[in-house]
C-alpha cells in the first residue's frame, strides 16, 4: 500500500489520482510506469480517462486494460487500472511485472542515452 501512495500521492490511498508526467499543454493522460518481471527495461504506459474507460459488466464501475512490451524486452506486461464512476482510481492489478515510479523510469531511459 505504500507504494500506491508513493505512485499516487499522499495520504488519499489509491483513490488519489497519480500525478500525470509532464508533457505537452494540455495533456489529460495518467502514466503508470511498469517493469517486466526478468527485465532491466521499464515501459511508460499512457492512460486517457476520457477516452480509455470501459464500464464494467454490472455498470457499477470503469475500468482500463492495457497490455505493454518493451523495445529491448519483449515481455508482455498487463495492466488494469478499475475507476470509480468520478473517473477516479480505485484499483491497480499488474500482471507479469510490477509497478515503479516515475524516477525508475526516468533513471531507465538516462541509462539508454535516449532521454
Amino acid at each position: 500500500m505504500d507504494l500506491l501512495r508513493k505512485l499516487f500521492g499522499g495520504a488519499g490511498g489509491a483513490s488519489a489520482a497519480p500525478k500525470a508526467a509532464k508533457g505537452a499543454a494540455g495533456d489529460r493522460g495518467l502514466y503508470f510506469y511498469v517493469k517486466p518481471f526478468g527485465c532491466d527495461e521499464v515501459i511508460r504506459v499512457r492512460i486517457d480517462p476520457m477516452n480509455d474507460l470501459s464500464e464494467s459488466d454490472d455498470g457499477s464501475a470503469l475500468f482500463v486494460r492495457k497490455v505493454a512490451s518493451g523495445v529491448k524486452c519483449f515481455k508482455r506486461v498487463e495492466l488494469e487500472v478499475g475507476f470509480n464512476a468520478s473517473r477516479q482510481i480505485i484499483d491497480t492489478q499488474v500482471t507479469g511485472g510490477e509497478l515503479v515510479e516515475e524516477a525508475g523510469w526516468r533513471a531507465w531511459i538516462d541509462g539508454q542515452g535516449n532521454g
